[in-house]
């Protein structure tokens, strides 16, 4: 093999490798270019992610922010609802209240009546042999007019002996005025007391009203509110 064919065969195989070379980097640049596009499309699929589930966190923070201000205000509306309803209430109480001066200013004959009948009826509650009777400053003539009846009645009723009535000379507080309505105040009846003070039967007019409101309440709302949750 002479130079020539050496120089021939030399840049046959230099062509061969350059062509394998060339083609090799081009497969490398391809290969090189999908992991880049398939990295690319995780990179924006993985902060797509990222946005949706950030958007989706957001999200649920909106619907509980506005859950926990609609519970808020559903709330404060049914707070507002039911101190309207116990305005409503006390304001019946308060008339109630208003009216029972009424009483002992008005038929004095009634209201003497109604003391023999409160007086009676602590007796019965009592059974004691001796009590103690107080009521108001200005009651005091008219429960001794009644006490006798009183004590007679309640003898009939329980078949008892007749009990001992000591009126006390520490009165119940005077009827209730506009001008000072905070202080203590009696609308009217009687307390009685067993004489060691133990047993007590307060049979005012405010006391029975107050009974009276209390047992009757559940039925005062739901005659007065009943629409209001239907």
């Amino acid at each position: 093999m002479n130079d020539t064919d050496v120089s021939k065969q030399i840049q046959q195989m230099v062509r061969f490798i350059r062509q394998e070379a060339e083609e090799k980097a081009n497969e490398i640049s391809v290969s090189a270019e999908e992991e880049f596009q398939i990295e690319k499309l995780q990179l924006v699929e993985a902060e797509k992610k990222k946005v949706r589930q950030e958007y989706e966190r957001k999200t649920k923070q909106v619907e509980v922010r506005k859950k926990i201000e609609y519970s808020m205000q559903l709330n404060a509306s049914r707070i507002k609802v039911l101190q309207a309803q116990d305005d409503v209430v006390s304001g019946m109480k308060e008339s109630a209240s208003k009216a029972l001066v009424k009483i002992n200013s008005g038929d004095k004959n009634n209201y003497k009546k109604l003391l023999k009948g409160l007086i009676v009826q602590s007796l019965v509650r009592l059974k004691e042999p001796s009590v103690l009777l107080r009521c108001r400053e200005m009651d005091v003539s008219v429960v001794k007019s009644v006490v006798e009846d009183a004590k007679r009645e309640y003898t009939e009723k329980a078949k008892v002996r007749t009990p001992n009535v000591t009126i006390d000379n520490v009165h119940l507080p005077p009827p209730p005025t506009h001008s000072d309505p905070h202080r203590p105040s009696c609308s009217g009846g009687v307390v009685l007391a067993s004489e060691d003070g133990k047993i007590v039967c307060e049979n005012t007019l405010d006391a029975r009203l107050d009974v009276v409101f209390r047992q009757k309440l559940p039925e005062i709302r739901k005659q007065l509110f009943s629409k209001m949750g239907a």
